[in-house]
């Protein structure tokens, strides 16, 4: 009889096999995986007693925690549909996601409970409203208690006929330049996901997972159930802050960890008293945006971690390839290493075809010059879009997912982003690569973050901008960054402004929002 390839599958083994292993550490509690499970069993009679069916969406808007957690086991096991909400969104993105997928439970940690009291009125299909966190007193008493609902729950819930091609998650998309679309995950989408990460980076029952990657950011790039595979430990952090990555790193023996580029720099400018705590040989992965070489060589370099870059997007599960190291790779020095980590790699073993296209439909050759599209084909695909054909048949166009990133390929076949298309600077007739121009701003000790953009110049059509953090204390001036561009990069790339910031615009999951950069050419918070 054949089963329905689903990320399930993982809690059923777990249970079996590491029902005694710790699976989860959130503050106080720890749970093993039965403790675990069966509170995901629990949450699943409860949802089912307030009128959750097959098919029927249930939205979570929560920071990394045990009770978000459980929702990624307990809503798809009887067939219904987890919605994970980005929490950094304002309540009126609550509000146009909420109705859009139709949700019919919303569960919301206490942070957000007012927010989303503010838009009740305006989000009429949502039935039952349950406080993850924060009504423990019963003091709203328009909120339902998950603590008081899961206690009264037991663990026999019914367990419906599950497909690998229904719906297991429906994702909303960052929407930075529309509205946020949908994207429809099935059970095999996320299941391939998980097979294929772990046939490229193993995990062990000895592997404690640290939560800096926010769960509902494409189903925490499906982590929330590779660990459980692995039969290793959840490590729940509810807040990405410095002093709490590096204690729990040490008080828990963290030894893998997710995490997007502005968290790696984040961790990168920590204070030297942090720093120093780290622990040796964690291993990590970085995805959500070109890393810079420079950023990938000092934590290998100063903290002795193995950074590994993947890369995808929400549409493809999400991911689509990894650099994944080879053996010539260790003979090149730290800096080349660093720069060739900073490439985007080779499609994943379960994720699909993988090609850089041009606009005429062509595969471009491996001389890493020649710019093409990223497309995929293949098992991590999405759907579609929920509830919005015209953008699915767009993206999906021709039989690919277009991911709108331009790139080149290697002659070793491995890909390496130089921008989104609509990044591209287009000066004096030469492309410019924004990412590239903001990797060398990186390689500068006295910056932090750099975001690059194009603006218009009457000789060249546009030049690039570059807007930098600099490094607090720092007195970095204008030319002499000028200077060090022009030593370090073709004149003709280097910026023809700098403009320098307390902070760069950034979308809720952590990406440089160039739109405003260029809406704002005069500089936001200027110092």
């Amino acid at each position: 009889m054949e089963i329905a390839l689903s990320p399930l599958e993982f809690a059923r083994r777990a249970r079996r096999v590491h029902g005694q292993r710790e699976a989860v550490v959130d503050g106080d509690t720890r749970l093993n995986y039965e403790q675990f499970l069966d509170l995901c069993d629990r949450w699943s009679h409860g949802l089912q007693a307030m009128g959750v069916g097959f098919g029927d969406r249930v939205a979570y808007i929560a920071p990394n925690t045990l009770s978000n957690l459980v929702g990624y086991y307990a809503v798809p096991q009887i067939g219904a549909v987890l919605v994970p909400i980005n929490y950094r969104l304002a309540a009126r993105e609550f509000e146009y996601i909420l109705n859009h997928c139709g949700a019919r439970v919303v569960c919301v940690h206490a942070d957000y409970l007012d927010m989303v009291d503010s838009i009740r009125a305006d989000i009429p299909d949502v039935e039952r409203f349950v406080a993850l966190s924060g009504n423990e007193d019963g003091a709203r008493d328009n909120w339902e208690d998950y603590e008081t609902l899961v206690s009264a729950a037991s663990a026999g819930y019914d367990a419906p006929e599950i497909s690998e091609n229904d719906l297991i998650t429906i994702n909303y998309t960052s929407g930075t330049t529309s509205r946020p679309k949908g994207v429809m995950m099935t059970h095999r989408n996320a299941y391939m996901n998980v097979v294929g990460t772990l046939m490229h980076q193993p995990f062990t029952p000895a592997d404690r997972y640290l939560w800096t990657l926010p769960m509902f950011h494409a189903n925490g790039w499906t982590f929330v159930w590779n660990i459980t595979a692995a039969g290793g430990t959840h490590i729940c952090l509810p807040q990405v802050v410095p002093e709490e990555i590096f204690r729990l790193m040490n008080a828990e023996n963290v030894t893998f960890f997710c995490a997007a580029p502005t968290v790696l720099i984040m961790i990168a400018n920590a204070p030297d008293a942090l720093r120093k705590t780290a622990p040796k040989g964690l291993k990590l992965f970085t995805a959500g945006a070109p890393p810079a070489a420079a950023t990938i060589e000092r934590i290998e370099g100063e903290l002795g971690w193995e950074i590994t870059q993947v890369y995808g997007a929400t549409e493809t599960a999400p991911f689509i390839s990894i650099c994944e190291p080879l053996p010539e790779h260790d003979a090149l020095s730290a800096s080349d290493r660093a720069s060739l980590k900073a490439r985007q790699g080779v499609e994943l073993m379960t994720s699909g075809e993988l090609r850089v296209m041009t606009e005429d439909g062509q595969f471009v050759p491996h001389d890493g010059e020649s710019l093409g599209e990223i497309v995929v084909r293949g098992n991590v695909v999405m759907k579609g879009y929920y509830n919005d054909p015209e953008n699915t048949e767009k993206a999906l166009a021709g039989g690919w997912y277009h991911t709108g990133d331009a790139a080149v390929v290697h002659p070793d076949g491995y890909i390496e982003i130089r921008d989104r298309f609509k990044d591209v600077i287009i000066s004096g007739g030469e492309n410019i690569s924004s990412v590239e121009v903001e990797g060398v701003l990186l390689r500068h000790p006295d910056v932090v973050e750099a975001g690059v953009v194009g603006m218009p110049h009457e000789q060249w059509g546009e030049s690039p901008h570059a807007f930098v953090v600099r490094k607090p204390g720092a007195d970095l001036s204008e030319e002499a960054l000028k200077e060090f561009m022009r030593d370090n990069l073709a004149h003709f790339k280097t910026p023809k402004w700098f403009t320098f910031v307390d902070e760069l615009p950034k979308t809720a999951t952590g990406k440089i929002q160039k739109f405003v950069l260029r809406e704002n050419k005069a500089g936001i918070n200027a110092q």
